[in-house]
């Protein structure tokens, strides 16, 4: 079976090349057996966008902000690796392993 694929779909107008680029970055090395790559996306009009297998897991025109890299990982392992703990960027509250109060 193939792994997820990310696409990051971002501004050039606006420059967002490097943020793209460190997302991109900070995905792979996170998820560095569970991603198939993560290919980055020129776009126009202020787009931030990050699709898993074509889903879109964060809009930047939607959401009105960028995604926090910790919430980010968090969507991405949820459709990548739901079992999966992601260490520190997991609060106890957030992790799928945490025990119910």
């Amino acid at each position: 079976m193939p792994l997820p694929m990310v696409e990051i779909q971002y501004c050039t107008q606006c420059r967002w090349l490097l943020r793209a680029g460190w997302t991109a970055q900070e995905l792979l090395t996170t998820f560095t057996d569970d991603l198939g790559g993560v290919t980055l996306i020129p776009g126009s009009g202020g787009v931030f966008d990050v699709r898993v297998d074509g889903e879109t897991v964060w809009s930047r025109k939607d959401q009105g902000r960028f995604p926090e890299l910790k919430e980010l990982k968090q969507r991405i392992r949820d459709r990548v690796a739901p079992d999966r703990t992601l260490g520190h960027s997991d609060s106890p509250a957030d992790s799928p392993a945490a025990p119910d109060p």
